[in-house]
């Protein structure tokens, strides 16, 4: 490659930002494969409203798409088992791109996932509270919430990518 051709793709790169398409990762539209991080910031304080109302300390955790953390956030006293569980919920979610309480049902001993929760090194979570952040098909990042019961956990999750959907994607 010589400085000709480096000179066309720094122009190509130049055009494409300059370009009405080209986005950032800003909280209303995406042009990206990715949640951002100011994106996960507004979620998790959305969640954390709503955890509050149903007298949830949780801890959630969100991931990008590749099931990267890109914010983990524990509201005031709640529990440090928490931590890990919310990120696992969110790691999950994505891994298998559907929300961690489908996963219950089928990895039941005689189910078609009976020991899925042993692979990944352990990783995959098969109870509620975790959800894959959507934006049409495509998977921009999962969402963990963990620290009331299985059914909390699983309303807020889902509260969280309903709110994701409807206002931030």
């Amino acid at each position: 490659m010589d400085e000709k051709d480096l000179r066309k793709i720094v122009d190509a790169v130049k055009d494409n930002i300059k370009s009405p398409s080209f986005n950032m990762g800003s909280s209303s539209t995406y042009k990206t494969d990715n949640i951002t991080l100011n994106t996960a910031k507004l979620l998790a304080e959305a969640v954390e409203k709503e955890a509050a109302k149903v007298g949830v300390k949780a801890v959630i955790a969100i991931t990008n798409s590749g099931a990267n953390p890109i914010l983990i956030h524990a509201t005031d006293d709640s529990f440090i088992a928490s931590y890990d569980v919310a990120l696992q919920k969110a790691y999950t979610s994505v891994a298998l791109k559907m929300p961690t309480s489908a996963l219950k049902s089928m990895a039941q001993p005689n189910q078609p996932l009976y020991g899925i929760q042993f692979t990944n090194d352990c990783r995959i979570v098969v109870f509620g509270g975790g959800d894959p952040l959507k934006i049409g098909d495509a998977v921009v990042g999962g969402l963990g919430v963990s620290g009331g019961t299985e059914e909390l956990d699983t309303y807020l999750s889902a509260f969280g990518a309903d709110y994701f959907k409807n206002n931030l994607a």
